[in-house]
């Protein structure tokens, strides 16, 4: 057996830096072509029935992902530690009191701090600049996990949701999807994907929290490339025969000095209740992301009836974790032989024993 040397062994510090020209990040839906969402939609499927079969192929052993949480989170933290280790790896808790993000030491900085040593960074963060700024300094993909802005891994459990209950007779680019409420993270997200896979999106809500000229720019630019369509009105009449109705809250961190003017403004009209369920029709089913606040965005009669489906929105957030890790690194260096691995072992063994 050849031997192997320091020099032969560490080409590189970090297995993506050799990859460098093929990193993408996943920062919004945007940003990837409807056939790219479409496989990380197919590589969801087939995780989530290996999950069913407990026989989940081990595709990040050996990798970490490095999770950066300005906000808190239920569902954000628990999919990627579950997913991480599901798949073999392993996931890293990073709170801003744990790291030095953005204070003394730059965004760019940390990105390339962390690229050294984790495999996967994703960032749950109270601005876009700051995981755009990760991002600049990464040499590993760099997953959005929330920001005021947008909330992509959320969008893609949304969409392989609808794909779950899909109405009898229709497909994905068939479905009219309303959501109902202020132009959240959320409401931006669900808009550019919704129109990007053809389907009517309808963002039902009052004028003073309609989305901003640039997202609505995206869409229109979406709707004229895949066919879909879309409305944004004050009408809650609108609502009438849309398969899906969405909910989000109506106020988010930041925004809790207008808590009562925004309360006033949506409620009655704008809550997700029996009546308004009814006017979509028998067909709608009702999806929030979670946390809700029922009672005001939505009731809880609507969250634990039968057309409700906000569990299996929330658990397919484990789906869709699991799908953009391994997407997002299935194309690193290859897996070490067994040769290769074993004379390393030897070689490592053998330096030990002299010690």
């Amino acid at each position: 057996m050849k031997d192997v040397t320091f020099e032969a062994a560490l080409t590189s510090s970090t297995a993506t830096e050799l990859n460098k020209p093929t990193l993408r990040h996943f920062l919004k839906t945007q940003d990837f072509t409807r056939a790219e969402l479409q496989e990380i939609l197919d590589l969801m499927l087939l995780l989530k029935n290996a999950r069913r079969a407990n026989a989940v192929p081990q595709l990040f052993a050996g990798k970490t992902v490095g999770m950066i949480f300005e906000q808190p989170s239920t569902r954000t933290r628990v999919s990627f530690e579950a997913a991480a280790t599901i798949l073999g790896g392993h996931a890293q808790f990073l709170s801003p009191t744990d790291i030095h993000l953005g204070s003394k030491e730059s965004l760019e900085d940390t990105g390339k701090v962390l690229s050294r040593m984790v495999d996967v960074i994703m960032a749950r963060v109270d601005v876009h600049s700051t995981v755009a700024g990760l991002a600049e300094g990464a040499s590993v993909p760099v997953i959005n996990g929330l920001c005021d802005w947008l909330h992509p891994t959320q969008m893609m459990a949304d969409i392989f949701t609808m794909f779950e209950h899909l109405p009898e007779g229709k497909k994905l680019d068939d479905l009219k999807v309303a959501f109902i409420g202020d132009a959240t993270n959320v409401s931006n997200e669900l808009a550019m994907i919704c129109t990007k896979f053809g389907m009517e999106y309808a963002h039902v809500g009052p004028k003073k929290y309609h989305m901003t000229e640039e997202i609505v720019g995206m869409v229109n630019d979406n709707c004229n490339e895949y066919g879909g369509s879309f409305v944004m009105t004050d009408d809650i009449n609108a609502v009438k025969g849309f398969d899906i109705l969405v909910a989000d809250s109506f106020y988010w961190f930041g925004q809790e000095a207008e808590k009562e003017e925004r309360l006033a403004t949506f409620m009655p009209e704008y809550v997700v209740d029996q009546r308004l369920m009814d006017l979509a029709g028998p067909q709608a089913i009702f999806m929030h992301c979670l946390p809700a606040n029922d009672q005001r965005e939505t009731t809880r009669d609507v969250m634990d009836g039968p057309r409700s489906v906000i569990m299996d929105e929330a658990e397919n957030r484990l789906t869709a974790q699991m799908a953009l890790l391994v997407y997002f690194t299935h194309k690193d260096i290859p897996a070490p032989t067994a040769e290769v691995v074993k004379a390393h072992e030897d070689g490592i063994t053998a330096f030990l024993g002299k010690l």
